[in-house]
């Protein structure tokens, strides 16, 4: 029997989906309404460079810190405060006037938007019964693809009709509005939530912070998500930073063709973020199996991606797009259920904090690798860059296979093990 609060699932869904489409809507606005803010407050492309940087630096930052803080007070009150300080920070951004002013507003929406992706998580977690997470995971990460295909046209179209400070008032304001229905959101706890056998007991019974850390930090599962982030996240910095260029500079593409198409890629991604969890829980519900249901589609995902080593062959803008859609595909399916797994392995008391940990290696190795894909590109080509998004997916494919043979709960032997252990 139902109780009250149960038809909230997908409604807290939806709201998580809201809030990392708005995580990528903040992020995106500075890109476009720069073109205005370089000329009338004279910021040249190195400040430019360095804002962006102050932004990379918090949200390396606070991603774990915003994971282990959302696995201890939950994600009402993790996300709440999460999605509150990226949109003032957003907010204040239409007050800036100066470099140093926008690389504090940077750094404090990097700060807040790190707690974005661990917060959604913990979420469903929380909420959503073992047979839907996948699913419920691809709605709720899709929403940030969404979120990159709609801040083009809106920040335009708001820009032509408010100017360059009136988007960050009017987007940092929609962030707000949505802390604050969040917070008529109830608690999911043990005593108003026994949507299943998981959800019975919800109230955490977190390790102390130390042991918690250096438990996970030993946690050989712990070790290969962690790892496998590092590896693969240049690769999405290297779609987001350098297909522009790429396109513009070795295949002729004029900037308005770019920009009326590129959001196409984008699309596929939300797509799949959403058809990525589906098929997962469909084979879930028909096996029973949770290591088959998460690994048959992160298979077939990593084989998808060597589309990306094609690109270098083609001229044909259609046919890049094609390309680059099939390789943003695959990574939607390939992350959801990536980040599934990491809850179905580490559950309500760490899964959040788990997905901080990879999360800020994966935005350290992506500081790291950047300035090196510079480096490539001028003395060599493009080419290592693209052979290397084709293969890397099926590498760590291989890694995590062999390091997790089998993708199942750990969360009360990890618990336990923490507990016991002197430090």
């Amino acid at each position: 029997m139902k109780n009250k609060y149960s038809g909230f699932i997908w409604l807290v869904v939806l709201m998580c989906a809201l809030a990392t489409g708005l995580s990528f809507l903040d992020r995106q606005v500075l890109s476009i309404s720069i073109i205005e803010i370089k000329g009338e407050l004279n910021i040249n492309d190195t400040d430019y460079g360095l804002i962006n940087t102050s932004f990379l630096v918090g949200y390396a930052i606070m991603f774990t810190l915003g994971g282990i803080l959302i696995d201890r007070f939950g994600s009402r009150k993790g996300l709440a405060l999460s999605v509150a300080l990226w949109s003032v920070a957003t907010f204040m951004h239409g007050f800036a006037d100066n470099f140093y002013e926008f690389a504090l507003f940077r750094f404090i929406l990097g700060v807040g938007e790190g707690g974005a992706f661990p917060g959604v998580i913990k979420a469903v977690v929380e909420w959503v019964p073992k047979k839907n997470r996948a699913l419920a995971n691809g709605l709720a990460i899709g929403g940030s693809a969404f979120g990159a295909v709609v801040a083009p046209p809106l920040t335009v179209s708001l820009m032509d009709s408010v100017g360059w400070r009136g988007v960050f008032f009017i987007v940092g304001g929609i962030g707000i509005l949505w802390t604050l229905i969040w917070l008529f959101f109830p608690q999911a706890k043990s005593e108003n939530n026994h949507l299943n056998k998981e959800l019975s007991n919800n109230r955490s019974d977190v390790p102390p912070l130390r042991k918690q850390l250096l438990g996970l930090l030993k946690s050989k599962e712990a070790g290969t998500f962690i790892l496998i982030r590092f590896l693969l996240d240049p690769i999405i910095y290297f779609y987001m930073f350098w297909i522009p260029k790429f396109l513009n500079e070795t295949k002729g593409v004029s900037l308005e063709i770019i920009g009326n198409l590129f959001w196409i890629p984008y699309l596929a991604l939300g797509v799949s973020n959403i058809f990525g969890g589906f098929v997962s829980d469909i084979v879930l519900k028909k096996t029973g199996d949770v290591n088959l249901s998460r690994k048959t589609v992160m298979g077939f995902a990593a084989l998808l991606t060597a589309s990306a080593i094609f690109v270098r062959y083609t001229d044909s803008v259609g046919v890049i797009i094609l390309l680059l859609s099939s390789a943003f595909f695959a990574h939607g399916l390939w992350i959801t259920n990536y980040i599934t797994s990491i809850g179905d392995m580490f559950g309500k008391n760490s899964s959040s904090t788990v997905v901080g940990l990879s999360g800020t290696a994966g935005a350290l190795s992506s500081l790291i690798v950047n300035p090196f894909m510079g480096v490539i590109i001028y003395r060599f080509s493009y080419n290592p860059l693209w052979i290397y998004a084709g293969v890397m997916y099926s590498v760590a494919f291989i890694i995590f296979t062999l390091a997790i043979p089998r993708i199942k709960s750990i969360s009360n032997s990890l618990t336990k093990s923490i507990r016991d252990e002197r430090v």
